[in-house]
């Protein structure tokens, strides 16, 4: 696939899955400049990549932003305060999510996370500290599950 400009092949697919029932919420594709299984190898590399989730279920913007405050407290943890203001400037982009619907977040270096949300364009947030946090919600060491950081790996998904 061509992300503004740049080759990115298809790292690998996850599902996200909620709660102790299981409930699939979307699907997950990392694309990379240079596939890896590694995680600490892509986070570390200061190259374009994108993250598309292809929702499977409704979802609540409030939804969606809890699972981001989580996501970035348990992989991100040390670098919430130099970030919190674009944090926040990441959350006030969601919007409900229906099924069938995505969200595409597509990182530049140089440039910054472009985020994307049922297709309208919602800003960049600029910083590769800030692209390396957002990434870790799926690829670190407290992923929202197992299974979605294996598939997003390369590896089996469930």
């Amino acid at each position: 696939m061509q992300a503004d400009g740049a080759a990115l092949k298809l790292n690998g697919l996850g599902l996200r899955q909620a709660t102790f029932l299981r409930i699939d919420v979307y699907v997950g594709a990392l694309f990379l400049a240079q596939p890896s299984k590694d995680p600490g190898v892509i986070l570390k590399a200061d190259a374009p990549w994108q993250l598309v989730l292809h929702f499977v279920r409704d979802v609540g913007r409030s939804d969606l932003v809890k699972a981001w405050d989580e996501g970035f407290e348990n992989n991100a943890k040390g670098e919430i305060p130099a970030l919190k203001d674009r944090i926040e400037t990441f959350k006030g982009t969601m919007d409900d999510v229906k099924v069938g619907e995505r969200i595409v977040m597509t990182y530049k270096p140089g440039a910054g996370v472009q985020t994307a949300v049922k297709g309208a364009a919602k800003g960049t947030i600029a910083g590769a500290d800030f692209a390396r946090a957002l990434l870790s919600i799926w690829l670190g060491p407290n992923p929202p599950n197992a299974d979605l950081k294996a598939g997003l790996l390369g590896g089996p998904c469930g």
